[in-house]
This record gives structure tokens, C-alpha cells and sequence, in this order.
């Protein structure tokens, strides 16, 4: 990989919500910004190992709050739940508890889901209320999996809470199908919605469905099934960062989006692997097998309308996905990237 890693800016600029219903949560990617510089870490530095306990010196602080130092040391939900459901699989009461317990005393919202956002440079820190549905869902999770283990009552009452307000607030019917919505607020315009095929955490999905076969997760799993099977374009038929899907079923990358395999969509072999559906992450292996194959780096992002690749290599993050999903060494240490080492130590977790 090169030494351009940054991702979470560049993947952030597509907007979730706001009260008016005009959307400004940024989860998308920006068609030409190169990647900045991480903000060094101010809790560990130097080889640190990829891991859990590596992850949460670097990017935990003490109050239970994950920092995203690649954005301005914001914290989000989707952060809060990546770092709980690395603790609950690696054992770590302490460090999920103090998760927790942060996300619910600021993040919690009245139905059950959380609030997308925190700034602490902004006043007031959470002020955007919309939600992003894949926090709520890796939240949900983790407090499933940390419920059972730890035989914690008042987690798997609250995980049961947050699974019935994503399946009444956060999904959508459109072309027969039932899925995910990205957020509550601004993604269905008239007939068409937009989508995005990285927030299907399978084994998220899959664990929901264990618990509670009659909530419904049958359908979201096999709705969600049909969409990431439909969501491959261009010569190398892979999915985008974010789809529209019409009434009567036609489906493309989303037309006001970077049309890209980028920083959100190489989370759908991640997740597809981890989720024992290893067909729903064949095109992305095949892709990266023939790069390897021609001696060429994994870019960052190729736009799959015109076939033109980021200038920068993908992150230590990404390279962990590819060892995973097709084969080889994946960096050994964590990267200083927020993102990055999310990546990394997902591809690390055997749930």
C-alpha cells in the first residue's frame, strides 16, 4: 500500500439529514479530493499490534468515546459500534461498558436509535439528529453478543429495542423489496431511494435473526441478498459506495455520487465474508486478484462507469479485506488511520 491512506474524510460527503429533511451527515466519497494526512494519535504511537487492545489505545479515550482522528476527532455511532463489537468478541467488559455507556448518555435517542454525530467543537456537540442506520445495527449487535456472554439483561433488552426501531424507522418497501434504509431522514425522493450496499453487516443480520426469527430479518436478509446481487456495474461488476433503486426495480449508482468501488463499498466483501456469503464478495476478489496478478497496486477507489483508479493505493485497511477475501498477507500492525484500523481488525474477527 502507499503512504496515502486517509479515508473517512473523503468518504464522508454525502449527507444524512437534517430536521428539514435536506440531508448533511457525510458518508459518501468526493470524486476528487486526495486523502489528508492522519492526525497523529495522541494515546499510542508507534508498531502497534492489529487487535482490539491495540484499537482501543489508539482510538479509545476514557470516557468510552471512539475518536475518529482522521475527522477532526469527531465520534459517530458507527464508530462507537465498531468498537463495541470488537469488545465484546474480544472478552473486554470494562472497555465495553464504558462504550456503551457513553453512546446511550449522548447518542441515545427516545425510539431507540442513536443520533448519527458528536462534535465536541460544535455547540451543542450532537446536532444533527438524524441516525446512520449501520451504527444502530453494529450497536444492536454488540450488545446482543455482550448480553449473552456476560448475561447482561438490560443489553439484550436494549438490543431488542434498537432492532425494532431500525426495522419500523430505518427500512423501506420499494420494488417489493424490504431494505435498509441509510437513515431515517433523506434518502426516499418520490419513487427512487438511495441506498448504500456497505450498511448489510451479515453477520449483524444473521445474528438478529437467531434471536428473534419472527421480527422479520428473513426478509431484510433476503431482500438485501437480491440488492448486493443486482449492485454490480462496469466491466468488473462491482458495487458502488451508494445505489439508487426505482419503483420498477432498476437499480445504478446513485447519479449525484461518486460512481465508485470506493471507501464505503469495500465493506461489502468485508461483510460478505464474515458473513459466510463469499459470492456476494466474488467480484470485488476476482478484481483484486487480477490487479495482483499484473503486478499493479489495489487503488483506493476505481469509478466504475470509466474505469479510472485513485492515484494513491488503498489503506493497510483495505489490504487487510483483500488478504482476507482473496488470499496473501495482510499488514501486521494497526494503522494510525481510524478507518483504516477499523478495517483491519474487522478482517481479524471470526464471529
Amino acid at each position: 500500500m502507499g503512504t496515502r491512506v486517509r479515508q473517512a474524510v473523503t468518504r464522508r460527503l454525502f449527507c444524512i439529514g437534517a430536521a428539514t429533511g435536506v440531508v448533511s451527515a457525510c458518508i459518501g466519497s468526493d470524486s476528487s479530493a486526495s486523502p489528508p494526512t492522519p492526525t497523529p494519535s495522541p494515546t499510542q504511537t508507534g508498531a502497534v499490534p492489529v487487535s482490539w487492545a491495540g484499537f482501543g489505545g489508539r482510538f479509545l479515550d476514557p470516557s468510552g468515546r471512539v475518536i475518529d482522528n482522521g475527522n477532526k476527532g469527531v465520534s459517530h455511532s458507527e464508530g462507537q459500534g465498531y468498537g463495541m463489537v470488537m469488545a465484546a468478541f474480544a472478552g473486554d467488559r470494562d472497555g465495553f461498558a464504558r462504550m456503551w455507556e457513553w453512546t446511550r448518555t449522548t447518542l441515545l435517542r427516545p425510539e431507540g436509535l442513536l443520533s448519527w454525530r458528536y462534535d465536541p467543537a460544535a455547540t451543542p456537540p450532537v446536532n444533527d439528529p438524524n441516525n446512520a442506520t449501520d451504527g444502530d445495527i453494529l450497536v444492536a449487535w454488540a450488545l446482543g453478543v455482550a448480553g449473552a456472554k456476560w448475561k447482561q439483561r438490560d443489553w439484550l433488552a436494549q438490543a431488542a429495542i434498537m432492532r425494532a426501531a431500525i426495522l419500523a424507522r430505518a427500512t423501506v418497501t420499494l420494488a417489493g423489496k424490504r431494505l435498509l434504509l441509510p437513515g431515517v431522514v433523506g434518502f426516499v425522493t418520490g419513487e427512487r431511494a438511495t441506498l448504500n450496499p456497505a450498511y448489510y453487516v451479515w453477520p449483524a443480520l444473521d445474528a438478529f435473526h437467531r434471536q428473534a426469527a419472527g421480527e422479520g430479518w428473513d426478509r431484510i436478509i433476503a431482500d438485501g441478498t437480491w440488492l448486493l446481487t443486482q449492485a454490480r456495474f462496469g466491466q468488473h461488476q462491482l458495487p458502488t459506495d451508494w445505489v439508487e433503486l426505482a419503483s420498477n426495480g432498476s437499480l445504478r449508482p446513485a447519479p449525484d455520487r461518486s460512481p465508485w468501488f470506493g471507501f464505503d463499498a469495500v465493506r461489502v466483501p468485508l461483510y460478505a465474508q464474515l458473513g459466510g456469503r463469499s459470492g456476494l464478495a466474488r467480484p470485488a476478489v476476482e478484481y483484486w486478484r487480477a490487479r495482483r496478478g499484473a503486478g499493479q497496486v489495489i487503488p483506493a477507489w476505481i469509478d466504475v462507469t470509466s474505469g479510472a483508479t485513485a492515484e494513491y493505493a488503498a489503506s493497510a485497511g483495505v489490504e487487510a479485506i483483500v488478504a482476507l477475501t482473496a488470499g496473501g498477507t495482510a499488514p501486521a500492525t494497526l494503522s494510525d488511520d481510524y478507518y483504516a484500523a477499523v478495517l483491519q481488525v474487522l478482517a481479524t474477527l471470526r464471529p
